[in-house]
């Protein structure tokens, strides 16, 4: 397994994040496709033996029972300290105000079974609490000992600068993360919000780095209880699938030639890009082996070339 550094900290993460959105008790009103305790046991399980120290999360997967599913897991099979731990805020009560920050860290902390998290991200930026409230709401936390880094989520680069700049002008603690929407059919961030994230030497860990499953399989749509109950994938791809299918046609020529599986093309892509971990949300063991081994891939310059040149500017999606 390969490793990046989180921003200028000493936490060293794996080159993959295990996404535990697929960890959870089903969700009638979002994600029914979760995998049971048993179920996600066997993922964590695997993912460690491969080599994967870092998982991501959210106080909002499956009502919080993602946190307690994983939580539970990681107890299992590996000691605290050998593994990074991440998790978010933001949609909650208060989004991210000093108060709703305060209370949501502690109900991930009990969720998850630790004192503390490596990673603590805002999900989104709260357009109603000022930036200063929750930057130094964020920068308490850190000074407790509750949270080792900070990182952020979908947002626009002006936004994440403003907050950037906000911590550094008070001597808080400023973002060594960022999880934004990226893949080869999602680029909107390439224009600001990536170059200034590399600016800062911000690590980027993309989620949604396999457009849902559009670029892991031959045929666009899929029968599987994920892909057909995937509400918010469904709005994020489907619309734009007649100007983005030919792309992901390309990332099935390159896997037929490189006699490798599409997710691999993607994620060496993404890893050329200069993202240091995406997150890849496994509910089968196959899927963690698929973008352990797509580590050995190499794309050359013609290979980028050919997958990028057909990309159309998209509607923005994640930010708003």
């Amino acid at each position: 397994m390969q490793y990046a550094t989180v921003g200028h900290t000493d936490i060293k993460v794996s080159k993959i994040c295990v996404g535990a959105m697929s960890f959870g008790a089903p969700d009638p009103q979002g994600h029914t496709w979760t995998l049971d305790q048993t179920e996600t046991d066997k993922i964590v399980k695997h993912a460690l033996d491969l080599g994967l120290n870092f998982f991501d999360t959210a106080n909002v997967y499956s009502k919080g029972s993602s946190e307690e599913y994983l939580g539970k897991a990681i107890k299992h099979h590996v000691k605290r300290e050998d593994v990074v731990l991440a998790s978010k805020v933001y949609f909650n009560d208060g989004k991210l105000s000093r108060q709703a920050i305060h209370r949501e860290i502690d109900g991930s902390l009990k969720r998850l079974g630790t004192d503390y998290l490596d990673l603590y991200i805002i999900h989104r930026f709260d357009y109603d609490t000022p930036i200063e409230e929750t930057m130094q709401a964020l920068h308490e936390l850190v000074q407790t000992g509750k949270v080792r880094a900070i990182g952020a989520s979908a947002m626009y680069g002006y936004q994440f600068q403003n907050m950037q700049h906000t911590a550094e002008l008070n001597h808080w603690t400023k973002f060594s993360a960022m999880e934004n929407h990226y893949n080869l059919l999602y680029r909107e961030d390439e224009r600001e919000l990536i170059p200034v994230c590399k600016q800062d030497e911000v690590m980027l860990m993309p989620y949604s780095p396999l457009a849902g499953g559009r670029l892991a399989r031959p045929d666009w749509h899929s029968s599987s209880k994920r892909s057909q109950s995937d509400k918010v994938a469904q709005q994020k791809y489907d619309r734009t699938e007649e100007q983005d299918k030919p792309i992901a046609q390309r990332v099935l020529t390159l896997a037929q030639k490189y006699e490798v599986p599409m997710s691999a093309i993607a994620l060496a892509w993404l890893w050329h890009k200069g993202a240091a971990a995406p997150i890849v949300g496994a509910t089968k063991a196959r899927y963690l082996d698929e973008a352990a081994a797509a580590l050995e891939l190499t794309l050359s310059a013609e290979d980028i070339h050919y997958l990028e040149e057909l990309y159309q500017p998209h509607h923005i999606v994640g930010a708003l």
